[in-house]
């Protein structure tokens, strides 16, 4: 599965068929059977870089995907979020964030064993206290759709925008999130225990905010973007 998650990152244009062969020819005797069981159960499917378990609820809202062609030029105009595998040495963890689009910021994340929508909220609400967008982004998921979700954003007078159904690009940004994570820590470890996870991830976080310098943010970190405090590389 830890092998499937970095190929997949590599080329999420590959399906079972694809990934079986590929793992056949790093000498892994694996047929599809098992690929596609492997990717279901990490939720995962070619093109679609999302957890199937998030998969929409046939009796929830969809909101129209409101961002395309839309200028982002500020912090807090749109915020975004998804869902993410985490391996580990010995199974996995779920991994949501929510970031604000213009300066990259991470503005809360959480770890869960199952996908349950309770911390999906729990992030939201972390979220929240630090302030609040004028569109709130994320994909047709079922924690996302839910009530629950939908109210804590409309309450907050937060226009909600939801992917296109299969466009995996819709909520760019932070799929390219998962990347820099995945390979600049997660890939670099192998956490045995979910505490030393947490522990890692909140260094991690914690660098990518406020230390790591982004070519797009003109080499300012996301949180000088996001707090108007950068100042231009030249």
């Amino acid at each position: 599965m830890r092998l499937i998650d970095e190929q997949y990152m590599k080329t999420p244009f590959f399906g079972r068929r694809r990934m079986t062969v590929w793992l056949q020819r790093q000498g892994y005797e694996v047929n599809q059977k098992r690929v596609r069981r492997l990717m279901r159960l990490m939720g995962i499917e070619a093109i679609y870089p999302k957890p199937k378990t998030s998969k929409k609820h046939p009796h929830h809202k969809i909101y129209h995907y409101l961002l395309k062609d839309y200028v982002i030029e500020r912090p807090n105009q749109v915020w975004s979020t998804d869902i993410t595998y985490i391996p580990m040495a010995h199974g996995f963890m779920y991994l949501i964030a929510i970031m604000d689009w213009h300066s990259r910021y991470v503005l809360s994340w959480k770890l869960s064993n199952t996908m349950e929508r309770s911390f999906c909220m729990e992030a939201l609400t972390a979220a929240l206290r630090q302030g609040q967008p004028e569109i709130f982004n994320s994909d047709q998921g079922s924690q996302f759709t839910s009530l629950d979700f939908t109210m804590r954003l409309q309450e907050a007078g937060i226009r909600i925008s939801m992917d296109g159904r299969r466009r995996a690009f819709d909520n760019i940004f932070i799929e390219r999130l998962w990347r820099t994570v995945k390979y600049e820590h997660i890939y670099l470890y192998r956490y045995e225990t979910v505490p030393e996870l947490l522990a890692g991830l909140t260094s991690y976080f914690y660098f990518y905010n406020h230390e790591r310098f982004h070519q797009s943010l003109d080499y300012c970190t996301p949180a000088e973007v996001h707090f108007n405090q950068c100042l231009p590389y030249h």
